[in-house]
């Protein structure tokens, strides 16, 4: 079946329909991962937006259903150059396919991605929609696109009830904003004992369970959306617990402490953003997928001053709070399938918390 996508200036492309037919608006975003697909689509930070992957060929390897991210799917829709028709692995359980249908999420595939890429390049991400009714009236769909936002997508992704990964050393509080599995995983496998939170947690009730350390995960959406979870995290930032930050988390401190931030031209998502620690000196090469940003010219360096910068753009990556044991990144330390260069941030938070890894 025929599909369309529509962009609100205007563009349109023609493709074939995959995964669910119904019809979707949404932020259209690109990722630049060669791998790793599963992981993307699971993602909780895609609420809210429909998804283009850059690398041509998707679903190679099917779907693994041991390798998600979260407990299903959570972009509005998927857009690929070609599907694999045939998946190959001894692991696979699934087909793209398939786990699009079930979860009743719409793409379209045969349609040229690196011209959709540079569009969003050039112009800056746009919302668009993904439909499969060939008499569709661009005068009437462009201003239904143009009104469209996110919205508060935290309240959609994080978890409804506090839950237990047990563990024998430190105990770390987890804020569930958007959280990848592999967060709490990699706490875990070091020991840690990580307790998570939804985000409508007060911080009252996440210091009186007298945590370790405490870490604010990633999520999806406009940061300033957050308003009520900015308040707790204020106060969390007001003990003297130790906190490490990732993603939203990180543009949240930085809101919670007086800095400001602002949604980028076209945002980094991928497998591949290099980033340098301004301490050290070294580049690491890191898993990213955000369209917002701290803005360092409101830093007060009473408070905080950057730590790490994306080497392609020079954009804040990272921070490091005055008189405190709290540092935030804004790449994904926990990345599966990878890079790994930067994991040993963890084991900066345990040393922090008073461990040792």
């Amino acid at each position: 079946m025929k599909a369309f996508l529509i962009l609100e200036d205007g563009h349109v492309f023609a493709g074939t329909s995959i995964g669910s037919r119904k019809e979707i608006i949404s932020e259209i975003v690109f990722n630049t991962s060669m791998t790793g697909y599963l992981e993307v689509l699971t993602d909780p930070s895609y609420a809210g937006q429909a998804v283009c992957m850059t690398y041509p060929l998707i679903g190679n390897y099917g779907i693994c259903y041991e390798d998600t991210e979260s407990m299903r799917p959570w972009p509005d829709g998927y857009i690929v150059r070609e599907l694999s028709r045939i998946p190959s692995n001894f692991r696979c359980e699934d087909t793209i396919q398939n786990f699009l249908k079930r979860f009743d999420i719409p793409g379209i595939a045969g349609i040229d991605t690196r011209a959709l890429t540079k569009i969003l390049r050039e112009k800056g991400t746009m919302n668009g929609m993904i439909t499969t009714d060939e008499n569709y009236d661009l005068d009437t769909i462009i201003p239904r696109l143009k009104e469209y936002t996110t919205g508060k997508v935290v309240e959609k992704v994080t978890c409804q009830e506090k839950s237990v990964l047990k563990g024998n050393g430190k105990k770390v509080a987890l804020m569930d904003l958007g959280a990848k599995n592999n967060i709490a995983k990699s706490l875990n496998e070091r020991g840690c004992q990580v307790t998570i939170y939804p985000a409508s947690a007060t911080a009252e009730e996440i210091l009186g369970d007298e945590p370790d350390g405490i870490m604010l995960s990633n999520g999806p959406g406009d940061p300033k959306e957050c308003t009520e979870v900015i308040k707790e995290i204020r106060k969390l930032y007001e003990s003297d617990t130790p906190i490490f930050a990732i993603c939203l988390g990180h543009q949240l401190m930085a809101l919670a402490t007086g800095a400001d931030t602002h949604k980028m031209k076209y945002g980094h998502r991928g497998g591949n953003h290099p980033v340098k620690d301004l301490e050290t000196g070294r580049v690491y090469i890191s898993s990213q997928n955000h369209g917002y940003v701290v803005d360092t010219e409101t830093l007060d360096a009473n408070v905080a001053v950057p730590a790490f910068v994306n080497v392609n753009d020079g954009t804040n990556e990272g921070l490091k709070y005055t008189g405190k044991n709290i540092f935030t990144v804004q790449f994904h330390p926990e990345a599966c399938p990878g890079p790994q260069d930067s994991g040993y941030l963890f084991d900066r938070f345990i040393n922090m918390m008073g461990g040792e890894n």
